[in-house]
Parts: structure tokens; sequence; C-alpha cells
């Protein structure tokens, strides 16, 4: 059995759910234009050398980078997804974090901090967890979830204390903006947008992220 039929089955039951998903929510999780958004002048990055890297780093150069917002129900719909293929290609693909939260989204901003904050105590995957499977417990609220971060944060054994002097920091808000003015450059306008090894990818079936990913390894010798 080849390695793109494995992958098929493990996660085409799931990819089908989430190509409808992404085909309805690609109109509601558009952001509202951002022509008044200013971006902070400087070259666009697509990954730079301290993005956020889900697990370790692949043994290839092979990069799977995926902006998000975790208040995106296709995100959400497509976190399954992308966790099935880190199974299958962690040890050879690096995986890259992009913050993209919407302007549309309440909290999205605040969950990118809350996860960047985590992050900085060594939590970064336990935090992108959490945050999408509660998702459905504070999504789509108008309502700020400041306070219910903070429980996800002591529920994952943080240090307080160093976790909100984090929250409330420049310099983590900074860098959560840092990713948007990178995507903005590139002209990344919603989510989740996904490249592979640098090249846009719009998935509508599993192939369409399986064979840029076997592509780009027989590129660097590592498929199989």
């Amino acid at each position: 059995m080849t390695l793109p039929t494995r992958i098929g089955l493990a996660v085409g039951a799931v990819l089908a759910l989430v190509v409808a998903t992404l085909a309805f929510l690609a109109l509601t999780d558009s952001p509202e234009p951002r022509a008044t958004v200013e971006v902070a002048e400087g070259p666009s990055e697509l990954v730079r050398d301290d993005s956020r890297v889900l697990g370790e780093p692949g043994s290839t150069g092979v990069t799977f980078v995926e902006f998000l917002d975790f208040e995106c129900e296709a995100c959400r719909a497509t976190y399954p997804v992308v966790e099935q293929l880190r199974d299958v290609y962690g040890d050879r693909v690096t995986f890259v974090l992009r913050y993209l939260p919407l302007p549309g989204h309440v909290n999205a901003e605040r969950a990118a901090r809350a996860v960047e904050s985590a992050a900085l105590q060594g939590e970064l995957e336990a935090m992108y967890s959490l945050m999408y499977e509660t998702q459905v417990d504070w999504g789509e609220s108008r309502e700020p979830a400041d306070a219910l971060f903070r429980t996800y944060a002591e529920q994952l054994g943080l240090d307080l204390e160093r976790y909100d002097a984090d929250y409330a920091s420049p310099e983590v808000a900074a860098r959560v903006q840092r990713d948007v003015d990178d995507a903005l450059r590139l002209g990344v306008t919603s989510t989740p947008t996904f490249y592979v090894d640098g090249e846009l990818v719009q998935p509508r079936t599993v192939g369409d992220l399986v064979d840029p990913l076997e592509a780009a390894l027989e590129r660097a010798g590592a498929a199989g």
C-alpha cells in the first residue's frame, strides 16, 4: 500500500467533512476588508527563524505552514487532519504555526496571545490543542474570554504570574501582530491558509495536501 493511500485511509473521512466546511466557511470566515489596517513596512517572510514549530523540526528542510485563527471553525475542522499529517510526516517535515486572528472574531487575538504565552513556558502544543478542543465553549462569543483562557493556563500547570505578565505584554502582542503583518504582505486574508515548501496549497481532497508533501520530500530525497 502506498503512503498516499495509507494517509487517505487515515484521514479521508475527516477531510471529506473538512472540505464541505471549508467551502461554506470560506465566505463567513473571510476577514473584514483591511484597507484601514496599517501594516509595518518590511519584507514578507513565510517562515521566520523563530516561527513557532509544532513538535520538532523535520529532518529534510521541507515545511508545512498554516496561517490560522483559533476562533475559525474551518481551522478547528482541519485540526485533526493536520494532526494526522504530523503523525506520518512529522519526523521529516517541519510544521510551522503562524497566527492570523481575523478582525471579526472577538477572542481570536486573545487566543493567539494565550497560546504564545504558553509557548514561552514550553507548552505551545498543549495550549494549541486545548484551544481547538474547547472552541465551542468560547468561539463566536462577543464576550472577552481572557479569564477563561487563564483557567486553561492554570489547567496546564503554567506559572500564572508569568502567564499574566506575558499575556498582557507588548512583546507577545507584537509577536502575534508580526505574523499578521507577514500574512497580509503575502496576500493571505483568510484561514486556514496552507503553504507546502513555500507554495500556496488550497486543499479540496486529501491528495491536495499529501501530493505536495510527497513531491517536496522527493525533491529533498526523503520520500517513502
